[in-house]
């Protein structure tokens, strides 16, 4: 996730931003990519939340190093620390799949916006990846870790539901789309995908571990974004 950036995951939301408008990243995680929105926005308000804050001591270094302001906060997307109708923008990225109510959450996010604001969501859908080599122990790992997201709560098909989602909320849906990310470095997602699956499927997680280093592996995922109005 550090890996990431404004410009690889929230680039779909680039023409929504402008110098001097508040935004909100909701699920910031390290807070890489909410320091590259607040590059964009310069002289705007931002502010990053995420439910666990172990990772916001780095993501304020970097921002004092990148020498713009972001203020961030430990805090549920269901009940977000702020007063109705705060923010110009609000983003969320790869947040949504892992809800069990995506729909309260993007109504908390419509509450904290302006009239007219708009929410920029992002999320992965696995019913379009591509992986290869394919092997029947790959599938099943890969299977493996969706069915521990769903008892988690979440929901790994989530990409395909997010326009019916933010419709549900209240939004007017202004674009959907998809696009696919390649993987550059395979050791890196599946030591992601294998640490979920240590405990609950050790077999799994070794599975994954070794696809990553067989020659010609690729591991391509599906991408759905939404922009909306409030």
């Amino acid at each position: 996730m550090a890996g990431r950036s404004a410009e690889s995951h929230a680039n779909f939301l680039r023409p929504e931003l402008r110098p001097g408008v508040s935004l909100l990243d909701c699920g910031c995680g390290p807070g890489v990519i909410t320091v590259g929105l607040a590059k964009i926005v310069s002289r705007g308000e931002v502010h990053g939340v995420d439910l666990f804050d172990e990772q916001f001591g780095d993501a304020r270094a970097q921002a004092k190093a990148e020498g713009v302001a972001v203020t961030f906060h430990q805090a549920s997307a269901y009940e977000l620390p702020f007063e109705a109708a705060y923010f110009d923008v609000v983003f969320a990225n790869a947040l949504l799949e892992h809800l069990a109510d995506p729909v309260a959450a993007l109504r908390e996010m419509a509450r904290v916006l302006r009239p007219g604001g708009t929410v920029g969501v992002c999320s992965p859908d696995w019913g379009g990846f591509i992986v290869t080599p394919p092997s029947d122990e790959l599938a099943h790992a890969l299977e493996t870790y969706t069915a521990l997201q769903r008892r988690n709560g979440g929901n790994p098909l989530a990409g395909r539901s997010l326009g019916t989602w933010v419709l549900e909320a209240g939004f007017n849906t202004v674009r959907v789309d998809a696009r696919y990310e390649s993987y550059e470095d395979l050791d890196r997602i599946a030591e992601y995908l294998a640490l979920q699956l240590n405990d609950v499927h050790p077999q799994s997680a070794r599975t994954l571990r070794a696809w990553a280093k067989q020659p010609g592996a690729m591991f391509a995922q599906a991408w759905v974004s939404v922009v909306a109005h409030r």
